[in-house]
């Protein structure tokens, strides 16, 4: 006689993972903190595909015929635009958040390709600065390590309003992270816990941002370009509104955008995708009749040649990219796997930024952590990944018979689900249908 055992089913709404993040809150009383952007699956840039030239248009012969990738930002309003090489760029990172090699690998890397890096929060460090041909200079709510000498060190100014992975919240750095010279550039008391204001202090609605540019341009003798930075949430109007208080770039930062540190719940539960912000913010340009004139960054999952080169096709003029240029230092690498595990993460999921206890030593302020990163080394693997993502965006733009970047268009795109094709707003492959309304 058999015995029939009854069929276990998991729950789809409490899942394990669920269960024991109730079980996690319910024992320590403290919401979940941690690094990295949304995790859970949104439509992205897979779900996007070119139409490769062949006999109604003419591709171009890789070896023989250019493709462009060069990008000017900031020529609307600055006596000294910047002028990149390639159109993708390290988005703003704080020292803090990542250490001192970290911060000098970056400027080193994105110096061999002729882009920018950023500051992030917390002030401008001495490793970056030297070895960043081009410099850009967050100024955030914080105002931590602001100071008027290091903008007019910096060549642009970006204004931050919000992140992708926490529009209308602040940073976190925690205490075990506020080293002695940590604090001493943010003027904080060293090893007690920091929390970012969520919006400036002299800002009370979107007319105080023109008075604020102004300021920023006086300051630096209208040398300098700047940008501001909002988290993908409500993208056409804000886009509109920055534009109107004189920005000369808008930084679009979708939900996959990584942060060093903030709430779970924020990471995963606020912002849109950016697939869906891109639409958004173009439609607002061209309806000011500046796009193009003023340049739109977009940013928050760029991984590979092909986001760069459908972000471009939906209209952006450059890229910024975070978290990728940490996995191409080397963070979450595969030759840490036994100290990932050791610390109760794995290679490939670690997020726990705001621990210091990265055993790459790129998201730490250990200084013997730190001292693994060879910013020597770093940067040469960053500018390899660089050049790289350079390549492949240009492999698909020629593709599709394009002999700049700056000229893939949503014409040269469909969409593979419905989903995407309504927020991409491209056809749905096979067809010629746009889902939904207005972007």
């Amino acid at each position: 006689m058999t015995t029939s055992h009854p069929v276990l089913r998991e729950s789809a709404t409490f899942d394990r993972r669920v269960i024991a993040e109730i079980q996690r809150a319910a024992d320590t009383g403290i919401y979940d903190i941690r690094g990295w952007g949304a995790k859970r699956p949104l439509p992205h840039f897979d779900d996007l595909l070119f139409l490769g030239a062949s006999m109604s248009r003419y591709p171009l012969e890789g070896y023989r015929e250019r493709c462009d990738t060069d990008v000017v930002l900031g020529d609307r309003h600055a006596k000294h635009p910047l002028h990149l090489d390639i159109p993708v760029t390290i988005a703003g990172m704080s020292f803090g958040a990542l250490s001192g090699p970290a911060k000098e690998a970056l400027g080193r890397g994105a110096s061999a390709v002729g882009t920018s890096t950023t500051t992030g929060d917390g002030g401008m460090t001495t490793e970056e600065r030297g070895q960043s041909k081009h410099l850009v200079y967050q100024y955030l709510p914080s105002r931590y390590g602001m100071n008027p000498d290091d903008l007019r060190k910096a060549d642009a100014i970006e204004v931050v309003l919000g992140q992708g992975a926490k529009p209308g919240g602040g940073g976190m750095l925690l205490g075990q992270k506020i080293t002695e010279r940590v604090a001493a550039m943010r003027t904080l008391p060293q090893g007690v816990d920091q929390r970012s204001a969520c919006r400036h202090p002299d800002w009370t609605g979107p007319d105080d941002l023109a008075i604020k540019i102004l300021e920023l341009r006086e300051i630096t003798g209208w040398d300098k370009p700047i940008y501001v930075k909002i988290g993908a949430t409500r993208t056409y109007y804000d886009v509109k509104l920055a534009v109107k208080a004189g920005a000369d770039v808008v930084v679009v930062d979708g939900m996959q955008g990584g942060t060093a540190a903030t709430q779970e719940v924020f990471i995963e539960h606020v912002g849109i995708p950016t697939l869906a912000a891109i639409p958004q913010a173009v439609r607002a340009l061209q309806e000011l009749g500046v796009h193009r004139s003023v340049q739109l960054i977009v940013s928050g999952g760029i991984r590979t040649g092909a986001d760069v080169a459908k972000a471009m096709a939906l209209g952006a003029d450059a890229v910024a990219i975070g978290t990728a240029a940490l996995i191409a230092l080397g963070d979450n690498s595969p030759r840490h796997a036994a100290e990932y595990e050791r610390i109760g993460s794995a290679a490939g999921c670690y997020d726990d930024f705001q621990d210091g206890r990265d055993p790459a030593g790129i998201t730490t302020q250990d200084p013997t952590l730190a001292q693994r990163l060879d910013p020597v080394e770093g940067g040469r693997r960053l500018a390899n990944y660089l050049r790289v993502l350079t390549m492949e965006a240009q492999t698909l733009a020629r593709a599709c018979g394009k002999s700049h970047l700056r000229n893939l268009e949503p014409e040269d795109l469909v969409a593979l689900t419905v989903e995407a094709a309504a927020m991409a707003r491209v056809p749905l492959a096979g067809t010629n249908w746009i889902p939904g309304g207005a972007a």
